[in-house]
């Protein structure tokens, strides 16, 4: 049985028509988010805009929305989201927006209620810095970008 936290959404006027956040399966880790947008939005190549839900959020603290794309719309379009995953902190109250990149060769067209993106929310943990002169060896130490996985040569 999946573990069920209660969250407060308020349907902004944007968005009086739309689906609040819903998940498409009874498995599924993320939400479907629709574009909330008046008019269509047509991202050129290259572009991006950023494109409002229609509702904002009060997350309890000790968790965070993640916006991320759908894998539908990118493996179609190229058409997904810039900072992604995209953080919705706790303590924000604003209305829930998606930064769209169209990464494709043609314009793509944003029309109101299109599935844009999807989110998860998932607790987090608040971290306390202990500053240390030294850190704990690993097996891989200060090996950086691209050095698991390959032999090292003494």
């Amino acid at each position: 049985m999946p573990v069920v936290t209660s969250v407060s959404i308020k349907r902004l006027p944007n968005g009086h028509d739309l689906p609040l956040p819903s998940y498409q399966t009874e498995l599924s880790a993320g939400m479907d988010l629709s574009a909330a947008v008046d008019a269509d939005v047509v991202l050129a190549p290259g572009a991006h805009a950023i494109i409002p839900t229609g509702f904002a959020i009060a997350l309890p603290a000790g968790f965070e929305a993640q916006v991320r794309p759908r894998s539908g719309l990118a493996a179609k379009n190229a058409v997904t989201v810039l900072n992604s995953p995209g953080t919705i902190d706790a303590d924000y109250r604003g209305e829930v927006g998606v930064i769209l990149i169209n990464h494709g060769k043609a314009a793509f067209t944003i029309t109101r209620g299109l599935r844009i993106a999807q989110m998860v929310v998932a607790p987090v943990r608040t971290i306390m810095w202990e500053e240390k002169e030294d850190l704990a060896d690993t097996a891989r130490g200060a090996g950086g970008f691209g050095s698991t996985g390959v032999a090292h040569k003494s």
